[in-house]
């Protein structure tokens, strides 16, 4: 084993692929031990644990699911895990405090007044997350939520994710037609349906307009049906692997969602953004959360109102100067602020700082 940073990364039940785990995993030096079930699509070492759960209604963070066995995986130098009240979390920090290791908490959440954190369990795991050494924020306002909780400023760093600039990038030419972009899952959270709605509003005046979606979800069945009866100037592809999105999004001329918060959700940042914007295509979206973290602009971010929407649309579908231009400076940004080795090695930098503030 490398003598480098060894770090037992607890897996959540349905972990999404290329995202944490991932950008541990492009950590110079590092070895990354993945916890739980099934197998990742990581090249990493995988330690197989089942899941207590008690139901399946919650999922991710919220996941009412405990690690068994964690005892008896082998020795590392860390143990990290995702979001402060996550039970893993909780769990996490019992086996800092066993075997003496350095605890580490990558945190997207961005509301200190979360609901979730008033529950039992919740509460438990949050409150035991106090005791780590590295809080990972992922965006700046996940640092501000963890500081107005009261974990110490000086232990939380922010490092924005990367994307595989490699896989997304930019077509040879940028797409004449006017064709916009929804990948994401078919949940009323994503706003689905507020986009076919604008894109309503957009045929009414660019009738060359066309719609691509996909992704799954409870909203797969209505989104079926508007494809089908729209005489083709909407395309429902259903779920895309990595490769597929990102030929998809060099075949669209603007990418586009129209998320909307729930009682206990908002968006966070939204890797689907960076990744539109890394292959040269404009962003439309709706405020929401903290993703102008993600959509800088020139890029769009537009009340939760289908003719808002439909303008912002319009803006780019209708000027393909201007959505060239705007690609070009997407490509960039995402290049400076979001390739993913580099961000993993700003990540590989924020634990080096724990043990050198130990050191002194």
């Amino acid at each position: 084993m490398s003598d480098g940073l060894r770090i037992s990364w607890l897996m959540l039940p349905g972990q999404r692929p290329y995202r944490e785990l991932h950008w541990l995993s492009l950590m110079d030096a590092a070895h990354i031990m993945a916890v739980g079930s099934p197998r990742p699509a990581e090249p990493v070492e995988f330690v197989e644990r089942p899941y207590r759960r008690i139901t399946g209604r919650f999922t991710e963070a919220a996941s009412l699911a405990w690690l068994r066995g964690l005892d008896s995986i082998p020795p590392s130098d860390w143990v990290a895990s995702l979001e402060l009240c996550s039970l893993l979390t909780g769990q996490a920090s019992g086996l800092s405090r066993r075997r003496g290791l350095r605890q580490a908490v990558l945190v997207w959440g961005n509301d200190p007044r979360n609901p979730l954190y008033r529950l039992p369990p919740y509460r438990q795991a949050l409150h035991r997350a106090r005791q780590a050494d590295l809080f990972l924020c992922l965006i700046h306002a996940a640092r501000d939520h963890c500081v107005e909780l009261g974990f110490p400023a000086e232990q939380c760093v922010v490092v924005h994710p990367g994307v595989d600039v490699d896989l997304f990038h930019p077509a040879e030419e940028p797409v004449a037609e006017p064709v916009a972009a929804f990948i994401s899952p078919l949940a009323p959270n994503k706003g689905i349906d507020r986009v076919l709605e604008a894109f309503d509003l957009v045929r009414r005046r660019l009738p060359d307009a066309r719609l691509v979606v996909a992704g799954r979800g409870p909203l797969e069945a209505m989104v079926a049906r508007r494809a089908e009866a729209s005489g083709g100037t909407i395309s429902f592809l259903g779920a895309l692997d990595r490769p597929g999105v990102a030929d998809t999004l060099r075949r669209s001329a603007v990418f586009v969602t129209a998320p909307r918060a729930t009682r206990v959700w908002n968006e966070q940042f939204g890797l689907a953004y960076v990744e539109a914007m890394a292959t040269g295509i404009p962003v439309v979206t709706t405020i929401c959360g903290s993703n102008h973290e993600a959509v800088p602009e020139p890029n769009r971010r537009v009340p939760d109102d289908r003719e808002a929407l439909a303008e912002a649309l319009l803006a780019f579908l209708g000027d393909a100067g201007r959505r060239a231009e705007v690609g070009r400076w997407n490509r960039r940004h995402v290049e400076e602020h979001h390739e993913e080795r580099r961000q993993s090695e700003r990540m590989r930098e924020a634990f080096a700082s724990v043990g050198a503030a130990r050191a002194r």
